[in-house]
């Protein structure tokens, strides 16, 4: 009655159907949500069904072409993997728990000719040891381990024999700070990163004619016009490396081949990528692709 007279009914009314309103709109949000983090899941898993393909497709190529080639060199890996994240993670726990006597295990890293311990370890397979390199190549004594990985970053050859295998975590994952960059004719995304974080990020597009249509200026023309807008282009992405943190221990720049052999002063280690979208995106995708290892079964 009191809360009648008052209107203090009418407001109590209010207050429950916002309540019950805000309540629908959190579920709408957690759906959403949850909608977001699935979709990022299957993007995941697609990418790794993709890459399992492609290293299958590499495999039976391999297999074909050294089929062509004679009976005598039929060989093929026995295994083809790229590998990032937890699955690294995984394989690279499993090989350090590998433990041997003294000077059973090989940690060789082979860039060029096959050194004659790594031969004669692997016998007739170490072809396969050439058609992998630059690789670090890890086996035993006993022939319980026999395997080639690619890691990201290049290393100096070496070889060495102990009763493990020699893997630190900087030949395969990001650390320290660094400075990581994609360049395409019409993108520049370059980010500062320690570690896995981005702690700072700066990207553009450029306005560069890509097709060259069946009117209009002749194709000489349409060259030398694209030529000369990527020349600008390429000026903004110098501009946005001399600004760099100069308290950096590398640059890793990746992109067009074609681009980044006019860029190789200014990055410590280039590889080429065909990694698309904006340029956040790009990068994201790009520096995942990059810190990735492939991982051959001798």
């Amino acid at each position: 009655m009191i809360d009648r007279l008052l209107g203090r009914a009418e407001l109590k009314a209010r207050i429950d159907e916002l309540e019950e309103a805000n309540e629908h709109l959190e579920r709408q949000l957690e759906a959403e949500s949850d909608r977001r983090a699935d979709a990022v899941t299957e993007r995941q898993r697609a990418e790794e069904r993709i890459n399992r393909l492609e290293d299958r497709v590499e495999e039976l190529q391999d297999r074909v072409r050294r089929a062509e080639g004679g009976p005598d060199e039929v060989l093929s890996f026995r295994h083809v993997e790229r590998c990032r994240g937890r699955r690294l993670e995984s394989v690279l726990d499993r090989l350090r728990s590998f433990a041997a006597p003294q000077e059973g295990v090989l940690t060789a890293y082979v860039d060029g000719d096959v050194p004659e311990s790594v031969r004669e370890v692997l016998g007739d397979r170490s072809p396969l040891v050439r058609d992998a390199a630059p690789a670090l190549v890890l086996a035993d004594d006993a022939g319980v381990v026999a395997a080639a990985m690619v890691p990201p970053l290049p290393l100096e050859p070496f070889l060495e024999w102990d009763d493990r295998f020699r893997l630190p975590r900087r030949w395969f994952r990001p650390t320290g700070r660094f400075g990581f960059g994609l360049v395409r004719s019409d993108t520049c995304a370059f980010g500062i990163y320690d570690g896995e974080e981005l702690e700072a990020f700066e990207g553009f597009e450029s306005d560069v004619i890509s097709d060259h249509s069946k009117g209009g200026f002749s194709q000489g023309r349409f060259e030398r016009r694209r030529d000369e807008q990527i020349d600008v282009h390429l000026d903004r992405v110098r501009d946005v490396l001399e600004d760099r943190d100069g308290d950096l221990d590398r640059t890793i720049l990746v992109g067009e081949g074609t681009l980044l052999s006019r860029l190789a002063s200014e990055a410590d280690v280039t590889a080429t990528t065909d990694a698309g979208g904006a340029d956040r995106d790009a990068l994201d995708e790009a520096f995942a692709e990059f810190w990735t290892t492939k991982l051959y079964g001798l």
